[in-house]
């Protein structure tokens, strides 16, 4: 909980100086990279949560994995570390992207399927979701097989289950209950 509060505070304040400087689009692409390459890789995760390893060592094999670097997406790796949070950057990096697409007025669609959207039904999901909204969204296909068919919709709050598994599970229900 602490950690995801100042996961949030470091997020924010490189947000603000990234629009001061005019440079949020190129810090959001840093912090995109960051976040995924965190989630993606156990050995980088566990390579920032080590007490073992000085931080130096982990600045280093930061900067050698995250070429060309923004100077703020540098700042913040350094001030991560000075204030020994440096295990958070993947929240951090995670938050930022969340609190830019929130200043850009996008937000991020999950869609679950059972096999990859093709282009035309991407269209018509974002049609759905600016329809349900009133904004724009960035698609992030899920593959999940066990849902046979249909998809499942989450936008921020918003869930929408129209997969064949949950009305298979439904007609079952009702079954049971007669």
């Amino acid at each position: 909980m602490a950690q995801t509060r100042a996961a949030v505070r470091y997020a924010k304040a490189v947000l603000d100086l990234a629009k001061n400087q005019k440079s949020a689009v190129v810090v959001n692409d840093d912090m995109k990279a960051i976040a995924n390459a965190v989630a993606a890789s156990k050995d980088l995760s566990d390579m920032l949560h080590s007490p073992v390893l000085r931080t130096a060592t982990k600045k280093s094999a930061l900067l050698a994995v995250f070429t060309n670097l923004n100077d703020l997406s540098i700042n913040l790796i350094d001030t991560l570390i000075e204030n020994k949070r440096i295990n958070i950057l993947g929240d951090v990096a995670q938050k930022y992207n969340q609190l830019f697409d929130q200043f850009q007025g996008t937000q991020v669609a999950k869609v679950t399927t059972a096999i990859p959207l093709n282009d035309d039904l991407k269209m018509k999901v974002l049609a759905k979701v600016k329809e349900l909204t009133g904004k724009d969204a960035e698609i992030e296909n899920i593959i999940d097989e066990s849902i046979l068919g249909g998809f499942i919709l989450r936008v921020g709050d918003i869930q929408y289950n129209a997969s064949i598994a949950n009305k298979l599970s439904k007609l079952k229900r009702e079954f049971t209950l007669n």
